[in-house]
């Protein structure tokens, strides 16, 4: 069920009624423990995301991967055995009204004290680039949220991308691009010095996050473009359908393509790409 309210932006009401926060946030750790907390500190462990003395700007959105996000390095702060800070940021591109009413109304909800700030994207974006949006918005939000991190004296920047995500976009590349190229669960930022960016839901699948969402009686806020929605956005649609079908013949071929970006033979390969520069496999035929 969904209702539509400016900007593009669709409402999606929860199955349940809302409930008590401590409920939630016990929910969290404990009905939740195998597929959503677990698999959020593994990330955080396996990739080394989160270390002492760390102060994390967490990026909340208002949509349902943002908003758990947020309760988990709650959650992780208050039950971890490492010291970090936590700042929780929204950069608003141009809600409608009661896009932003009905968002700040979640983040009070759920306990997240969420520093909103203008960024204005949706206005440059209209203006600069109206038919083809997405990358230029995408790189506006990215830059905006860096730099109010860098500003509320932040050495990480933490984005609430998931386990799908990281499927959809290294099939994007492998079908629309013509590389192998994934999403990485840390990077440093390029044009901000001492800043990381980090992804903790990198092990999350979606289904859960769904679930856990409608049972918690959370609204959240599913914004896009529209015009992004019809051109653009929908060849990730397209892939996640893609996946779907190709799960009906083999349930494993989501993980299989998340394994990929970890198993790449570089003995088995044509080309590749470090630090900008292009190598062949012909470059090392001749070697021992």
């Amino acid at each position: 069920m969904s209702n539509t309210a400016g900007n593009g932006c669709e409402i999606l009401v929860p199955f349940n009624e809302r409930k008590d926060l401590k409920e939630i946030e016990r929910n969290i750790i404990t009905k939740y423990r195998k597929h959503i907390w677990s698999k959020f500190t593994k990330a955080v462990k396996d990739f080394n995301l989160i270390e002492e003395g760390d102060k994390i700007a967490v990026a909340v959105s208002g949509g349902k991967d943002s908003m758990l996000m947020a309760k988990l390095f709650q959650e992780l702060q208050r039950h971890g055995k490492v010291k970090f800070e936590l700042e929780f940021i929204v950069a608003d591109p141009g809600y409608h009204p009661s896009i932003k009413e009905l968002m700040i109304d979640n983040c009070s909800y759920l306990g997240i004290p969420v520093k909103i700030y203008d960024s204005h994207i949706f206005e440059i974006t209209d203006r600069i680039a109206k038919d083809y949006p997405c990358f230029m918005c995408a790189k506006m939000r990215r830059g905006a949220l860096y730099s109010k991190a860098k500003e509320l004296g932040c050495n990480k920047l933490a984005l609430g991308h998931h386990y799908n995500d990281v499927i959809e976009t290294t099939l994007l590349n492998v079908l629309y691009a013509g590389n192998f190229k994934t999403m990485l669960p840390k990077l440093k930022a390029d044009n901000f010095d001492n800043m990381e960016l980090i992804r903790p839901m990198y092990y999350i699948e979606e289904t859960y996050i769904e679930r856990f969402t409608r049972e918690s009686g959370i609204w959240p806020l599913n914004c896009a473009c529209m015009v992004a929605a019809k051109k653009i956005g929908n060849k990730r649609y397209e892939v996640k359908e893609l996946i779907n079908q190709m799960k009906e013949k083999f349930d494993q071929v989501d993980k299989s393509i998340f394994k990929a970006a970890q198993n790449v033979n570089m003995d088995s390969i044509l080309g590749w790409q470090k630090d900008g520069q292009n190598y062949s496999y012909l470059d090392f035929y001749d070697e021992d």
